[in-house]
């Protein structure tokens, strides 16, 4: 697992000579490829393997592994209900949806909500808030289903245990 920093992307090579993620990674470790994506601007969980087969049982929706973000922005926000229905509906039609949303702290300069999907569709949580008219000022997945970020400082990574393998698979 990976902290992923902000600026980094999540490529093994940029044409625009950026940063990419294997640049936090140490040398000498086995070829390892991500598992999804966080887009440029976004930081956080990232996993990377050299399984092919364990990350597509991983990132398949089928799996339904919770994704959870905190998304900061510059706004003040009373209350963000306890509406059921997360969803909404992107400029082009298409429907977006948040398993949950709850209000984490909220003060005079900006709010910091968590975010649950169960899918990840291309910058899902930035287009959801852009419907509002809402600018995203940090995003960070926090979890993966039962794997939690924690205290692995930004562009650090360290590989999973047992036991937490075990958990993402399910077992």
């Amino acid at each position: 697992m990976l902290n992923k920093p902000r600026g980094v992307v999540t490529t093994a090579s940029d044409e625009r000579g950026r940063d990419t993620v294997y640049s936090c990674l140490s040398a000498g470790l086995p070829w390892v490829a991500p598992v999804g994506r966080l887009d440029k601007a976004s930081e956080g969980l990232l996993l990377l393997t050299n399984d092919s087969e364990w990350a597509a049982r991983i990132s398949d929706p089928e799996t339904h592994l919770d994704k959870t973000y905190h998304v900061q922005w510059e706004r003040w926000l009373m209350n963000i209900g306890n509406r059921d229905d997360k969803r909404v509906r992107a400029g082009n039609g298409e429907v977006l949806r948040a398993k949950r949303a709850r209000m984490l702290r909220s003060g005079q300069k900006n709010t910091w909500l968590e975010i649950v999907l169960d899918e990840g569709k291309n910058r899902q949580i930035r287009r959801m808030l852009e419907v509002s008219d809402i600018e995203v000022l940090r995003l960070v997945r926090v979890a993966i289903g039962p794997l939690v970020l924690g205290k692995l400082a930004k562009g650090n990574c360290r590989v999973l245990s047992s036991e937490e393998k075990r958990a993402l698979d399910g077992r």
